[in-house]
């Protein structure tokens, strides 16, 4: 049985922490699969695994890069400075204690799931090993990006992105190491929406670029033709007291629930409550929380900035792509969702059926694909 390895920063909050349980868990099927987590935040991963994953940790060291830029921004220089030993033990574990553990890493293959670490497997890993490279976030034409992202790809045998226009996009400058794989459904849920409630839903980090403040706004100008729905917001981060704040000034306290962040069951039950599914990132490389809905049978509305949501959203099929972020045109979206039943419950319908082109099966067929192909000479 091969072995399997992915290489992670962390197993804490985030999407590509979800991704990479999500994976491990598809794979540990047919291979032996360990995930190595250079940083342990939590005395378990966030996400469930199964028994058959196992997990290293390289250190127990936690990052302290959030706090450090909070003292330097409060000017709280004791604090800022008492700090700096962490960091540096953070710094070293990151890049030394990690490279040290790679050239005597023993497996087929290994999967990395950030720029830092695929300088880092190609450099220190064994050269017998198959080396992979997930690539999960867009470049936003960020050229520093992209040409170390480009560069980290030196030494490894195959990149990974998990959209069809970054695979597009990189091919310009990997060549044939370009292999496209999406992200997939942990797993295809029995039950379906029945698009009745009088709720629309959104899940997300509660940072800057998902927009949530405009999605705010959004609602605001839907609550006033439709006081009776509601509006739910799942997860957490840096902009949760502001967006709080925005509400109370929108007057919308009573009309938005804000559910912290929460696990997939709890998402899940509210996902069946829900009727329409609303999305105003800025950007999203992929988009797998729009699968997610569709696959419980929830039409989706996204804008085109959400680069990820134009290949899974069928617009005008399966829900409503908007371009140019354009308000006006989301909110005439949202009302005929709201207002047509007939329309929502035929557009959740193909919802479901577009879902399955993300389910499990058919990824871990691209993944084992990938797996079992020769290594690059």
């Amino acid at each position: 049985m091969k072995k399997i390895t992915i290489l992670a920063l962390h197993l804490g909050y985030g999407g590509i922490e979800n991704a990479i349980a999500t994976l491990a868990n598809l794979l540990c099927e047919k291979y032996d699969v360990e995930i190595l987590s250079v940083y342990r935040l939590y005395n378990e991963p966030v996400f469930d695994l199964n028994d058959k994953v196992k997990v290293k940790y390289i250190s127990n060291v936690k990052p302290n890069k959030k706090e450090m830029l909070y003292y330097l921004k409060k000017k709280n220089f004791s604090k800022f400075f008492k700090g700096l030993g962490d960091s540096a033990k953070t710094g070293y574990v990151k890049y030394v204690k990690t490279a040290c553990y790679l050239r005597k890493l023993d497996t087929d293959v290994i999967i990395s799931t950030r720029t830092v670490h695929n300088f880092l497997v190609s450099k220190f890993a064994p050269s017998n090993i198959k080396k992979i490279a997930w690539e999960h976030n867009h470049h936003n034409n960020n050229k520093k990006y992209i040409k170390s992202l480009v560069s980290s790809c030196s030494g490894m045998d195959y990149f990974v992105p998990v959209s069809k226009e970054l695979a597009e996009f990189y091919k310009d400058y990997l060549g044939s190491k370009v292999f496209y794989i999406p992200n997939c459904l942990d797993k295809m849920p029995s039950k379906l929406s029945k698009l009745d409630s009088k709720n629309l839903i959104s899940v997300g980090r509660l940072s800057k670029e998902k927009g949530f403040d405009d999605l705010l706004r959004l609602f605001k100008k839907v609550s006033s033709k439709h006081p009776d729905w509601k509006l739910n917001i799942i997860g957490d981060g840096m902009e949760r007291n502001n967006l709080l704040e925005l509400a109370e000034e929108l007057k919308l306290r009573d009309k938005v629930i804000f559910h912290g962040y929460q696990n997939k069951d709890y998402i899940n039950e509210q996902l069946l409550n829900s009727s329409v599914y609303v999305m105003t990132s800025h950007t999203e490389s992929f988009g797998l929380v729009l699968i997610e809905a569709m696959s419980h049978g929830i039409p989706c509305l996204a804008y085109t900035s959400a680069q990820g949501a134009n290949e899974i959203i069928e617009d005008g099929k399966n829900g409503y792509l908007i371009s140019d972020r354009n308000d006006e045109e989301m909110e005439k979206k949202i009302d005929l969702l709201i207002e047509d039943e007939k329309l929502r419950k035929k557009m959740g319908k193909e919802a479901r059926a577009r879902s399955k082109d993300f389910s499990g099966e058919v990824i871990s067929l691209k993944w084992s694909k990938l797996i079992n192909k020769r290594k690059k000479v």
